[in-house]
């Protein structure tokens, strides 16, 4: 009964206080509460970014042909050339994000977004630096990343940096972390591991004053077998370290290993202004199923965020944030577009020739000219702006009880 009353009393505070709306400064861990500078319990309600910056395969029903995004990358430019394929993906990027994305998830009631980065947008692999155990770095991820803190910032939306994809690869799930099987994981090789830290630190010192910057999301969804998550603690201890050296404001996220569900090894808080983060996949919604979070964070007096969720039907969707919110547990869902789907925020048309292109990807069907596929990859780069996605309103009413 006593957690029954408390349970109502945070949902009854969250709805009728106006602070999702009103909700200012810097994040920061508050006990088992994120809050704002003025101290008041900010519940997150965000979207993942997820196809910009990383591709992963399946969101543009490419799995049966590659594997990857390299792999995706390296189809495109064998069949129109490597200039025409820059050109896409030039197009591509600043079309697939842009302001009016950004104006309309503060429209709809979107307060947070989650930024999953590719790292060889911001630094070279490894192996192609030019001085070896140096960090040469890549200006794209940084100029896009101050674009999109940009239109946040107009619109009050704090950013959430994620590391989707890490130096050589996080875990077994190649299309998340764009693997190459042929070359060291992360948890292979130092100097990956070095990177890693190095990269954390660079991105830390351009954001620091930044206050719609809501968070530092350090690795994605982990999935190796680590002995005891030792090698997982140690990398993001150092990795912290290292933030701290240059930024003490801006929240730390962890995920657990497999797939953020697993945080062995990984209590209690080594830092003061961190939180849990976990992810929720095709499970029940009861709270039976995020009970060892909660016990988490009552054990911890630590924060919790469920940083990735959706690929599910709106009945579920409803019924999770529900979960989420009654339990005053911030969100962010997945993903914001795809092609041809009714479980993304928008929908991305699939163009006239796609199918033809990925039929001769797979063996069914004859090669298109060059000038076909190129125009083909330009309409593409033409359907993802926002002006050209359909809305998926259900989705919408789903997370949000209103269309």
């Amino acid at each position: 009964m006593k957690n029954h009353i408390i349970t109502f009393a945070v949902t009854f505070y969250l709805i009728f206080s106006g602070d999702i709306a009103v909700s200012q400064g810097f994040l920061k861990a508050d006990g088992k509460q994120i809050v704002n500078e003025k101290g008041e319990n900010v519940l997150l309600r965000g979207i993942g970014l997820g196809g910009w910056m990383l591709q992963e395969p399946y969101m543009f029903q490419l799995s049966e042909v590659a594997g990857t995004q390299t792999e995706i990358k390296s189809k495109i430019s064998e069949l129109i050339g490597q200039k025409n394929c820059d050109e896409f993906y030039t197009l591509f990027m600043n079309n697939m994000i842009s302001e009016k994305d950004i104006d309309a998830l503060k429209k709809w009631g979107f307060n947070s977004i989650r930024l999953p980065m590719h790292y060889n947008l911001f630094t070279l692999p490894v192996d192609k630096e030019p001085v070896k155990d140096q960090n040469s770095w890549v200006e794209t991820g940084f100029k896009l990343t101050d674009n999109l803190l940009s239109w946040c910032r107009k619109n009050k939306i704090y950013l959430i940096l994620d590391l989707h994809t890490t130096p050589g690869g996080q875990g077994n799930d190649r299309p998340i972390a764009d693997i190459d099987t042929l070359k060291p994981r992360l948890w292979e090789s130092e100097a990956n591991q070095k990177k890693t830290i190095a990269l954390w630190k660079k991105l830390a010192e351009r954001y620091k004053d930044e206050e719609w910057i809501g968070g530092y999301d350090l690795i994605n969804e982990t999935n190796y077998k680590l002995d005891g998550n030792e090698p997982l603690k140690k990398l993001f201890s150092e990795i912290t370290q290292e933030i701290r050296i240059v930024d003490k404001k801006h929240i730390i996220f962890i995920e657990g290993n497999q797939f953020a569900n697993d945080y062995t090894g990984l209590t209690p808080p080594w830092d003061n202004n961190m939180a849990y983060s976990f992810h929720k996949y095709w499970n029940p919604t009861t709270v039976e199923t995020i009970q060892k979070y909660l016990d988490l964070r009552e054990k911890y007096n630590v924060p919790l965020w469920m940083g990735e969720s959706g690929e599910n039907n709106n009945e579920w969707f409803k019924a999770a944030v529900n979960l989420f919110e009654s339990n005053n547990i911030g969100w962010s869902w997945w993903t914001i577009k795809k092609i041809d789907s009714k479980s993304s925020l928008m929908t991305i048309s699939k163009p006239a020739g796609y199918q033809k292109i990925i039929d001769y990807w797979a063996g069914k069907g004859p090669k298109p000219s060059v000038q076909e596929a190129r125009a083909t990859f330009m309409e593409l780069a033409e359907n993802v702006k926002y002006e050209n996605c359909k809305i998926n309103n259900d989705v919408l009413e789903a997370l949000f009880g209103k269309k």
